[in-house]
């Protein structure tokens, strides 16, 4: 397995949701490929952090203000993928 595989499976993986043969291909190649080891434990322990963590009630116009913000972003990332 290369890392651009194992980096487009990831969130399958950390989520366990891949087929255990995938897995000992992604537990193989992690053991011997440390930047992706990085990144695996950084998102674990990334997800472990928002676990931990209250909800927190934006005000209602910085809520709209964000949510337009990141459409637009998502909307600019789409369009320069599609070129």
């Amino acid at each position: 397995m290369k890392c651009e595989e194992l980096l487009a499976i990831l969130n399958e993986y950390v989520d366990g949701e891949i087929d255990p043969g995938v897995c000992e291909e992604y537990r193989e190649h992690l053991d011997n490929c440390d930047p992706c080891q990085v990144v695996v434990d950084n998102i674990r322990k990334t997800i472990e952090l928002c676990r931990a963590c209250e909800p927190f009630e934006l005000r209602p116009a910085f809520k709209t203000k964000l949510d337009a913000a990141l459409r637009e972003r998502w909307r600019t990332r789409r369009d320069c993928r599609q070129r």
